[in-house]
């Protein structure tokens, strides 16, 4: 329970922080809304005064009705100005909140994405944010009423002290279930909130892996994942509804016993003409008033509490710690001269290994590898033996757990993230082109520029001829994923995107492996313009692709096991051999 009430005050805490960002625009919602406090207010008066006086004693009809007219008029203003600052600031507050969430999840480290799930953080950035804005919106609205409701009360007391402490006799028990029903909420609506993220979850595997699933035939079997955990949203759902049932009908009741008492107590006030029947009317008028605020009170704390949990699923997003992070002070990268080739790459004894299930799983022991600028050099090594972390690593997706990365003699923990990520440039083995066209998937990196650039880097690629027989050629909007292509047509779009951003370092993480063999021979020779004179590093089984390289290394239980050119290896080294062999057996099973 302590724990739970921990929970609550963080949330709480949370919010108040996020409305301190905009207490301003707030404040004037809450202004505006007393304006439309007082116009409200006013007409219950004005109709006492006009059944008082304008038609028990023959006075002007005319006059109390434009008063009464104007006052609805001045309420029914502010109103809508009310209205209108809620919205805007609601908005603003879930706006502010979703791009910070946004650049935070982009900032964090590859490890910290390994083990997210893509449906939770996408229920944080759009559900859970709509639950704040839901509340916010909710604030110069719930202020307005609050002060009329004490606005009411006092008059109530200045008209009749004993009618109006006996009409709200009921109001310390709303007090009453409100505060239990605020308890009682938070932990269901926070439940409700991680089952819809369980969902988001499972509908955002099923449509990202929709081929996998069609494949094994395995509808099915999502499906019944999802009406597990639609059954659980259902039941947490139920939970937070019984909880709403019992606490929202004693807010409509209990202000009706004082109506009750009002009509009682105050008819035979009028009888014995103690009491005007204006001013009966009015007193009725005035606690009907009160029911409305009485129940948005409630649903406000629902709200709030809603936002509250929210906010706590958020903030352990926005409060996780990137273990990758620019240096506090960054060094540059030296400009590339004549007398200073750039391009340089060190391994220093690096160790590394993946954090899986608590455990170290070692892939790199005391690796070292110097490549000279403009060299390339092909990286081979058996399934598992660590040929992409090489590439992570490069691009400091994580850091080696002990040892260095350097380039052009700088270690990479002192580069800028951006200035890094600059100068190394990878067509991956899983290549992933997004939603749009062509263009704009080869200029990822540099949005913008020209279209011959575009052009001659798909012409370098081998993609230029694929993509002119397209719809729409270059501007042809590719389907999620680049999936309305070929592997080998993403791969060479993938290839011109990395030439592209024209990097110092150019990795070719196995970027050969889904060209069909028999198409290899049209890459190879752009890959050789790309290359030359550019630091590279090939990985790949490939033999035709290795002999681009310069050299090649073997890399065998997490170390350089042999090095030399590709023609060396293979008459020098069994395990060499046996790696490529291998290889091409794994390709003829297929």
């Amino acid at each position: 329970m302590s724990e739970s009430k921990g929970v609550t005050r963080e949330g709480w805490a949370l919010l108040f922080a996020t409305l301190r960002l905009q207490q301003r625009a707030l404040l004037m919602g809450a202004s505006i809304g007393l304006m439309w406090t007082l116009g409200k207010v006013s007409v219950p008066q004005l109709t006492r005064l006009a059944i008082d006086r304008g038609i028990e004693k023959n006075g002007s009809l005319l006059l109390w009705t434009m008063l009464i007219l104007g006052a609805a008029t001045v309420a029914g203003v502010f109103a809508g100005w009310r209205r209108y600052i809620a919205f805007r600031e609601s908005r603003l507050t879930e706006t502010m909140l979703r791009e910070r969430l946004f650049a935070q999840i982009q900032g964090l480290h590859v490890g910290f994405h390994d083990k997210a799930q893509t449906g939770q953080l996408m229920s944080r950035a759009s559900s859970d944010l709509q639950q704040v804005q839901g509340f916010v919106v909710n604030i110069p609205i719930f202020v307005s009423q609050i002060t009329m409701v004490i606005g009411v009360v006092v008059i109530l007391f200045i008209s009749d002290p004993l009618l109006a402490a006996v009409s709200l006799a009921p109001l310390p028990f709303i007090n009453i279930s409100a505060r239990s029903f605020s308890h009682k909420i938070h932990p269901a609506v926070l439940a409700v909130q991680q089952e819809q993220a369980q969902l988001a979850n499972i509908v955002e595997e099923s449509v990202s892996g929709i081929r996998v699933v069609k494949g094994f035939g395995a509808e099915r079997v999502q499906q019944a994942k999802l009406l597990v955990e639609a059954d659980d949203i259902r039941r947490e759902s139920m939970k937070a509804a019984r909880i709403r049932s019992r606490f929202l009908p004693a807010i409509d009741l209990l202000p009706s016993l004082g109506l009750v008492a009002v009509l009682g107590l105050g008819g035979h006030r009028v009888i014995n003409g103690d009491m005007s029947v204006g001013g009966l009317v009015a007193f009725n008028t005035y606690l009907t008033m009160l029911i409305w605020p009485m129940r948005n009170i409630g649903m406000t704390i629902a709200f709030a509490q809603r936002a509250a949990a929210a906010l706590l699923r958020v903030n352990e997003i926005l409060s996780e710690v990137p273990a990758i992070a620019d240096p506090t002070q960054s060094k540059p990268l030296p400009v590339a001269g004549l007398a200073q080739p750039v391009g340089a790459i060190r391994f220093d004894n690096v160790r590394f290994g993946y954090d899986i299930g608590h455990t170290d799983v070692r892939v790199l022991e005391g690796l070292s590898l110097t490549v000279e600028p403009g060299e390339s050099v092909a990286i081979v090594g058996a399934t598992g033996s660590g040929k992409s972390t090489i590439t992570r690593l490069l691009l400091r997706f994580y850091d080696p757990q002990a040892g260095g990365i350097f380039l052009d003699g700088i270690d990479l923990r002192q580069l800028s993230l951006s200035d890094l990520r600059r100068s190394v440039g990878v067509v991956f083995e899983d290549t992933l082109l997004f939603h749009d066209t062509v263009s704009a998937n080869i200029a990822f990196a540099k949005p913008g520029i020209d279209a011959e650039v575009v052009q001659r880097a798909a012409k370098l690629a081998g993609a230029h001829d694929f993509i002119m027989e397209l719809p729409d050629g270059y501007n042809t909007p590719l389907g999620e994923r680049g999936y309305s292509l070929s592997g080998g047509q993403r791969q060479r779009v993938a290839i011109a995107r990395a030439i592209v951003a024209d990097p110092r370092v150019l990795v070719l993480d196995d970027a050969t492996s889904a060209v069909d063999p028999t198409k290899e021979h049209e890459i190879r020779d752009a890959l050789a313009t790309v290359m030359r004179g550019r630091t590279t590093l090939v990985i790949a089984h490939r033999p035709a692709t290795i002999e681009l390289a310069d050299r090649a290394v073997l890399l065998d239980k997490g170390v350089i096991a042999a090095s030399g050119s590709h023609h060396e290896l293979l008459a020098t080294n069994a395990k060499y051999r046996e790696v490529l062999a291998a290889w091409s057996e794994e390709k003829v099973g297929e």
